[in-house]
């Protein structure tokens, strides 16, 4: 593809859903990058030099039209008060919720000197110094649902049942966050802003009209009207959403493998909304080869039109993506012709792994099988994985449960065989029962105990 514009033009022109002669590569290498320089997760999240060092390796190795500088969405609830337990190879997780026992909304917003925002805001600068002429630099934060989350736990499912004033106090706290975390990452030089809330696909269109509709308009107009570009990204099966999030007036929608791009598309032309994604994180850019990658795009810029496309991972690369899984996704994206005409022989090939399910009809007692994209990493998968642990906590011994990460071949092989369709999902004795929605603590009991009556009868 010819390309006349540099690559910070070119992400300019798809937010501006003018047409273009490229379609633009935007890799979110949050973790990942610091593997390119022999970080950990830690390391880069928390240290400004090594920081922008693997930064600049992004930029090097990968050559992106558009980067995050930092994705990581516990920042501002770490500021607020929320634990985290850090990990080797992903960002951390809130382990605790200061709203938990006793619902008071907070009134302090995050200043630019706490947490780890003065290393996060001079490593934007850096970047914005050095490549930032070249290259459209995202600023990543924390939506206000995935924030009420944090700060609340699990219960916030419930409360939009009974306590919704709460919920909605609780809300107008976080988007006052959220807008103050837009304007402290604007003034550091970012292009983008991307609003990233994992959570809303855990809720129905009708709480999303009830609760979030007017948050999130609020939040895009006010990143408009400082002349800002904005992206709401989403993760998990939002499909049902899609029609509710257009109608808040991003730029852009990002999403991740959950959702078919091409059918999402004709959803958001219909608004004129660019849409961003997603290349299959673990399939393709974690356990599949080269050559896997390659593939997938080039099959993908095919049944998606032009203009109003970006292409990237359908979210964080996993911190082990293999480095020539993102340099093949770069070359089929560059020339997807001749990559295509390089792959004329491809053969997919589909490990032989043979994985026994349980026998879910002869259990001493009821099984909960949490699958998940990788509850480490992803926020949705981490407070389904709660839900299960609070619950058999409760039931103490009355109940089993145990995760599945779709972070490994032998997983993925135990999901195709159950015929599991989204992330995350939540099945009890091999039968489906929480899909993309993250289920109350009381629900979830009623479920279980409704297995273990049936397994009685």
């Amino acid at each position: 593809m010819s390309n006349p514009l540099n690559g910070k033009e070119l992400v300019f022109a798809a937010l501006r859903h003018e047409p273009i002669t490229a379609v633009p590569w935007v890799p979110f290498a949050g973790v990942h990058a610091g593997k390119l320089k022999g970080y950990t997760a830690r390391e880069v999240l928390t240290d400004e030099d090594k920081l922008v060092e693997s930064l600049l390796e992004v930029n090097k190795t990968y050559d992106p039209d558009g980067q995050p500088v930092i994705f990581d969405l516990q920042v501002e609830a770490e500021i607020l008060g929320c634990p985290l337990v850090w990990a080797e190879n992903s960002p951390p997780a809130v382990a605790g919720h200061p709203l938990a026992e006793s619902f008071v909304v907070p009134t302090h917003l995050p200043d630019r000197t706490e947490g780890r925002l003065p290393l996060i805001l001079n490593a934007m600068w850096r970047m914005k110094t050095t490549v930032g002429y070249r290259t459209a630099l995202y600023g990543l934060v924390t939506g206000p649902f995935t924030l009420a989350s944090h700060l609340r736990g699990t219960e916030i499912f419930m409360d939009m049942i009974e306590q919704s004033e709460k919920v909605d106090a609780l809300m107008v706290y976080t988007i006052a966050v959220c807008k103050r975390m837009c304007e402290l990452y604007i003034g550091a030089g970012m292009d983008v802003i991307a609003v990233v809330d994992p959570l809303v696909s855990q809720i129905s269109p009708r709480h999303f009209k009830r609760f979030l509709s007017e948050p999130f308009k609020a939040v895009f107009d006010f990143i408009r009207e400082k002349r800002i570009y904005s992206s709401f990204f989403v993760c998990g099966d939002a499909t049902k959403n899609l029609e509710v999030m257009c109608q808040t007036g991003p730029d852009c929608i990002s999403i991740d493998e959950n959702i078919n791009l091409p059918a999402a598309k004709q959803i958001t032309d219909r608004y004129n909304i660019t849409i961003g994604g997603n290349i299959p994180l673990t399939t393709r850019m974690l356990l599949g080869s080269q050559q896997d990658n390659m593939k997938f795009i080039v099959d993908l810029l095919e049944t998606v039109s032009e203009p109003n496309f970006i292409l990237s991972p359908g979210c964080d690369m996993p911190y082990d993506t293999p480095v020539e899984n993102v340099t093949g996704a770069l070359q089929a994206v560059r020339n997807p012709v001749s990559t295509r005409a390089a792959l004329e022989n491809y053969t997919s090939i589909t490990p032989d792994i043979d994985v026994q399910l349980p026998d879910y009809a002869h259990l001493p007692r009821p099984l909960m099988e949490v699958y998940t994209l990788d509850s480490a990493s992803c926020a949705a998968c981490g407070y389904m994985v709660s839900a299960a642990q609070r619950a058999a906590e409760e039931l103490a011994g009355q109940v089993d449960w145990v995760e599945y990460k779709f972070t490994t071949l032998e997983n993925i092989a135990r999901m195709q065989k159950l015929g599991v369709k989204n992330l995350p999902s939540i099945y009890i004795n091999g039968e489906l029962k929480f899909s993309s929605i993250i289920p109350g603590n009381k629900e979830l009991m009623e479920a279980i105990r409704a297995v273990e009556v049936d397994n009685k009868g």
